[in-house]
């Protein structure tokens, strides 16, 4: 984490390391801290601790070109050593201390974060992917896991809550693909099923070149068409979630990860020219709706909804 931030030392390393997870926070996951707000202090420098693993984790790897593959290696050991020092309850580096203070306090499963490290390691090795059947096992490690660490801090009333949660995990890293496509391109990552690329007759080529037309058009309004799918379960499990701004926290981010997608068809799906975002003004804007809006915000505490998914429903996302 003091890969930019030079933090002096203070008396107590637990709050200094919170603070840490706070200014990381800040710094890569804007929506994220704009949206947490709302939340308990508590639960809101748990979130920022947690983050702030997976994020490093997910750097390590972002910066695998620039090291030897055997130094990024080095790297997630040294992570994943960590991790079992946080759950074997030994010492730990003071960089960790409010990450092994948080999954104490909220006892959160090992296993979701030796599969997020697992799913970001995948970069390394995986460049392509044929189907979205394999998209959607990396974007399970990657993203809904994030969510699934994340709904144990929030709490729920439900363990239906988590099955929402995974979909929500997904829908964001699918809205991240669709934004950051050249980008992942120069960093030889297409994440664009493979066979769903040749569906629609646009090649790796055409990324490269950053072309636009009607193929490039269809295969977005796919793309798009799957993560709001994915948004719209997400949403049915809101009312799981503890009402102290948990619930208006995911509430945010989904409305905030989701307006990408509606910039991105306002651009006539350009991703090419410019990071396609949601302004702050934007964001303040559609908190303020949303805190005005009483039979929404009602929709999110009361909605009856079923134990599990239905089968068809989900068979629908199978494209």
């Amino acid at each position: 984490m003091r890969e930019f931030l030079t933090i002096n030392t203070r008396p107590n390393p637990l709050i200094s390391s919170y603070n840490e997870c706070r200014l990381y926070t800040r710094y890569y996951a804007k929506s994220f801290y704009f949206s947490s707000f709302l939340l308990p202090k508590e639960k809101r420098n748990a979130a920022y601790a947690v983050y702030s693993f997976c994020r490093y984790a997910d750097n390590i790897v972002d910066k695998a070109g620039k090291n030897s593959l055997a130094e990024t290696e080095k790297s997630i050991d040294f992570l994943l050593e960590n991790l079992e020092e946080v759950y074997s309850g030994r010492s730990v580096n003071d960089r960790f201390s409010a990450f092994g203070d948080t999954v104490r306090k909220y006892d959160i499963p090992k296993h979701y974060f030796t599969e997020l490290v697992e799913g970001v390691s995948m970069d390394m090795k995986t460049k392509r992917y044929r189907t979205f059947t394999e998209l959607e096992h990396y974007c399970y490690k990657v993203a809904s896991v994030v969510g699934l660490i994340i709904s144990e801090i929030f709490r729920y009333s439900n363990s239906a809550a988590l099955e929402y949660a995974v979909h929500l995990g997904k829908a964001m890293q699918l809205t991240n693909i669709l934004r950051d496509i050249h980008d992942d391109y120069l960093m030889n990552r297409v994440y664009i099923p493979q066979d769903e690329l040749a569906r629609f007759g646009y090649s790796e080529e055409d990324i490269r070149n950053k072309v636009i037309n009607k193929n490039f058009t269809s295969l977005l309004k796919h793309q798009i068409e799957r993560a709001r799918s994915l948004y719209e379960l997400a949403e049915k499990g809101i009312p799981y979630l503890t009402n102290d701004g948990s619930r208006t926290t995911v509430v945010l981010m989904l409305k905030i990860y989701s307006g990408i997608l509606n910039k991105i068809e306002e651009k006539g799906y350009d991703v090419y020219s410019g990071r396609v975002y949601v302004s702050r003004a934007e964001k303040i804007s559609i908190m303020t709706k949303y805190l005005l809006n009483f039979s929404e915000k009602r929709k999110h505490s009361k909605i009856k909804i079923a134990r599990k998914i239905p089968e068809s429903v989900l068979n629908t996302l199978d494209y």
